[in-house]
């Protein structure tokens, strides 16, 4: 169901709820990642383009890149709607350069465990394997470099097939989806960002209000996705159907009170 049909606000009350989606999208997705610009500096950066606080430059600017890469999933996922062109490698490419704008160098570790630098370079899918040691110190092993491409090629065909004919429920198509993406890693960084992007990306395309997986929950969140990697999606996709209904709920409180609102000023005309 097109959530918009089922609860219709007037244009300049959708667009007000829509800018409080996507504070709450772009603070809580970047926050997972270790940014820390307050939720306050968050919303004084992309709302009034002005800065507060002492952080890094850096943390500034993928902020609002991630907010730019928010409206191209908006723009493309109504290119799906309007026209049905389905997002590409590329798009998702892109979405990664957006968030990181520029590349830098990171600090890492050789296979031996000496300290080590890394390029970064946006938009481009991995040249060097990526794998983590986990906190058991164990080695988790995403795809190598020479996978990455075919893949990936292979995880776009599978969504789009799946989205066109749908053989998943929602839930366990989002969790699908993000933990397909995640074993893949194929960029040096913005992996987390850009799969969340994605999830909204489907759900923006059935007419769905975007889900934001909280901040707080990140430790959750963490452990349902090593579940998913140990072959258990159930709690995934549990949690994705409570951030699911969070993000309903927000949206039809929000609604409320602008209907409201709306009628009030109505009443006064």
């Amino acid at each position: 169901m097109d959530w918009q049909a089922a609860c219709p606000l007037s244009m300049a009350h959708e667009n007000r709820l829509w800018q409080r989606l996507r504070i709450e999208w772009n603070y809580h997705s970047n926050h997972i990642e270790g940014n820390t610009l307050t939720y306050g500096e968050t919303l004084l950066l992309l709302i009034h383009g002005r800065t507060r606080g002492d952080h890094l430059l850096r943390e500034y600017e993928e902020m609002r890149g991630h907010d730019v890469a928010i409206e191209l999933v908006r723009v493309l996922a109504k290119s799906f709607i309007e026209e049905g062109r389905f997002l590409t490698e590329g798009d998702i490419r892109d979405l990664n350069l957006i968030i990181l704008k520029e590349g830098f160098w990171r600090v890492a570790q050789t296979p031996e465990g000496e300290p080590t630098r890394k390029w970064i370079e946006p938009g481009c899918y991995k040249t060097q394997p990526n794998h983590v040691l986990t906190a058991s110190g164990e080695i988790f092993h995403f795809a190598s470099p020479e996978e990455t491409s075919s893949y990936m090629t292979a995880f776009v065909q599978w969504l789009r097939d799946e989205m066109q004919t749908p053989t998943l429920a929602l839930p366990q198509l989002l969790a699908r989806a993000h933990h397909e993406f995640i074993r893949i890693h194929p960029f040096d960084d913005g992996n987390g960002r850009v799969v969340r992007l994605l999830l909204n990306y489907v759900l923006l395309c059935a007419g769905l209000l975007p889900l934001v997986i909280n901040s707080r929950d990140r430790r959750r969140y963490l452990d349902v996705i090593a579940l998913a990697d140990a072959g258990d999606l159930t709690p995934f996709c549990d949690y994705l159907t409570q951030c699911l209904r969070e993000s309903l709920q927000l949206g039809l409180e929000a609604a409320s009170r602008l209907i409201e609102l709306e009628n009030r000023v109505r009443a006064l005309l």
